[in-house]
């Protein structure tokens, strides 16, 4: 599974827009037929961060999404809400979903 994390940095007047920039290319990707998860979340500290968990069942579903018309029109939506280039993880890991935490488990 090919696992990314992006933290993006949004400017001021678009902090409550994000969404709805974001709208077109999230339901795009999620659509993908190697999308694994692709979730948003937002910083709980910092009111302009918003992170992006996704996943992708292997090199070739992220190779397609890389190459995907609403990928290069994802990023012309971001860029001008932007006030840095993202920070970004992305590795390959040895799954195909989310696990239980072991430490935290609860009864029910």
């Amino acid at each position: 599974m090919i696992f990314i994390v992006v933290k993006f940095d949004v400017a001021r007047g678009h902090r409550e827009d994000w969404p709805s920039i974001t709208k077109e290319f999230t339901a795009a990707t999620r659509a993908e037929p190697g999308n694994l998860w692709f979730e948003w979340s937002r910083s709980v500290d910092n009111p302009s961060e918003y992170i992006l968990v996704e996943a992708f069942r292997d090199q070739d579903a992220g190779v397609a999404h890389v190459r995907s018309a609403h990928f290069q029109a994802g990023l012309d939506a971001m860029r001008p809400a932007l006030t840095r280039t993202p920070q970004i993880i992305h590795t390959e890991i040895d799954a195909d979903g989310w696990s239980q935490m072991g430490e935290l488990q609860i009864d029910g």
